[in-house]
């Protein structure tokens, strides 16, 4: 049984150019911030400590982001997916960085940094990541909600 034997195409599920940008930007910036991870060197887990924690299960964004932008390019999911992907990621950052149960809070990103600037630098792009997936979830749910998904 193949995917797309689950999955039929929906009608019309092209997403627009500028929908791509809300998915690189997160993207990028979730890279910055799995490099910073590592800079830094706390919160690090598996491939890069024997020790499997929640840096080891957010690096299956990754895969997820490749499988999505394929169900996209494939006609299998469109906007009303993306919105609902993006706004449970932005439900999941923002729990584990700003929350008051926060696994990683602010200062775990910034203290670490001998240079106090390079840890408000990290702790901005923490904020830009959450900043851009909760935009890419509104910009998916007008698409959604308009049809032009």
């Amino acid at each position: 049984m193949e995917l797309t034997d689950e999955l039929p195409p929906t009608e019309d599920s092209r997403l627009t150019p500028l929908f791509y940008v809300f998915v690189a930007v997160p993207t990028v910036l979730g890279v910055a911030h799995h490099v910073d991870h590592v800079v830094r060197g706390n919160h690090v887990g598996w491939p890069i400590t024997p020790e499997v924690n929640a840096f080891t299960f957010s690096l299956s964004i990754y895969p997820l982001l490749a499988l999505s932008l394929y169900l996209s390019w494939s006609r299998r999911v469109d906007a009303r997916y993306w919105a609902g992907f993006f706004a449970a990621s932005a439900a999941m950052l923002a729990y584990f960085h700003v929350s008051p149960w926060a696994i990683e809070p602010p200062r775990d990103v910034m203290v670490p940094y001998e240079n106090p600037l390079l840890g408000y630098l990290a702790f901005a792009i923490v904020l830009a990541l959450i900043g851009s997936v909760v935009l890419g979830s509104l910009y998916g749910a007008v698409l959604w909600y308009r049809g032009e998904s």
